[in-house]
């Protein structure tokens, strides 16, 4: 897997191929047939390879919501660093060992949360496209250039007083939002409101992962 991931990582997931793999390993594209049926396979077996660099996972200190927002940093981290993985986890595909337990850390940060299991995975998916989201963005340089205070009155406003800066970057913020929002409801949105983690009011005690 570590050639198929460095031409990835190279040249981007068009390039890989079953005959680009095997000419990095000096062979013919026939030899990994016996173990590959198809691309696809190869797709497969990159992409938990890849879940598996998140091993040993974060355990910080705090609630449930400080523990996915060091996981969700982590898995940041690699998608910056195998920027073809946002591409290839939209293929529907069965979950290999290393996503299976990444998946299980996940619920088991969970399971003191007050939320059905479909909330829990549908927060667990939704953190994972956030992360996806903010590993393609890119400077934009100065997207403001061609601004006219006559024809964007309203921008020109909010830019003049933009106000004192956030106390986390909006990456954090928009995770924080999300995850209280889809597993807390209301009470996780008043909480953002505030300032607070959603969780200390809303569960007993501190969930920790398993």
């Amino acid at each position: 897997m570590t050639a198929a991931i460095a031409l990835a990582d190279a040249e981007g997931l068009p390039a890989v191929s079953m005959r680009a793999v095997a000419s990095a390993l000096d062979t013919t594209a026939g030899s990994l047939y016996r173990y590959l049926s198809s691309r696809d396979d190869l797709l497969d077996l990159m992409t938990d390879h890849a879940v598996g660099e998140l091993k040993p996972y974060p355990r910080p200190a705090g609630d449930w919501l400080d523990q996915l927002q060091a996981l969700a940093t982590q898995q940041l981290e690699l998608h910056r660093r195998h920027r073809w993985l946002g591409e290839v986890i939209q293929r529907p595909t069965a979950a290999g060992p290393q996503t299976l337990s990444w998946f299980d850390h996940c619920l088991g940060i969970l399971r003191e949360v007050p939320a059905p299991t479909t909330a829990k995975f549908e927060a667990i998916a939704l953190m994972t496209g956030t992360v996806v989201l903010f590993s393609r963005a890119q400077p934009t340089g100065q997207p403001f250039a061609a601004l006219d205070p006559a024809r964007h009155p309203h921008l020109t406003a909010a830019l003049a007083n933009p106000g004192p800066p956030p106390k986390d970057d909006l990456f954090a913020r928009a995770l924080r939002a999300l995850l209280t929002g889809l597993l807390l409801g209301e009470r996780g949105q008043e909480a953002v409101a505030e300032g607070v983690h959603a969780p200390d009011r809303a569960v007993g005690h501190r969930g920790q992962a398993g």
